[in-house]
């Protein structure tokens, strides 16, 4: 994604998302966010789009093998989970003393 402006998302390290599409969709189980990368406009997600990766035995790893990890997902395919609400919701952008605040739609409850 090579863009003028670096993209803007309402999803940051460590929140509670649902995944509303792909394999792994399950709009009832929050699962917590381990990385976003803006560049690529992805997300990684703890347990989703688990992906196995075959190593050669190294110094570090003498056996080698199968390695399963999380692979990167597309930041459009989550929404962010309101505990409220206990469903995914949207989120609106204010400003308040300074500082930008994201408040669920669905709740009117600010995320931290």
């Amino acid at each position: 994604m090579s863009t003028r402006f670096k993209a803007k998302f309402n999803i940051k390290k460590g929140d509670n998302v649902i995944v509303i599409t792909g394999e792994d969709k399950d709009v009832k189980k929050p699962r917590k966010v381990l990385q976003v990368l803006v560049e690529e406009s992805r997300v990684l997600v703890e347990g989703v789009n688990i992906v196995t990766k075959h190593s050669k035995p190294t110094a570090q790893n003498t056996k080698g093998g199968i390695i399963k990890k999380e692979a990167p997902i597309a930041i459009s395919n989550v929404m962010l989970w309101d505990a409220k609400a206990g469903a995914g919701a949207k989120v609106k952008r204010t400003r308040e003393e300074g500082k930008l605040i994201r408040i669920s739609k669905k709740s009117g409850e600010v995320i931290k």
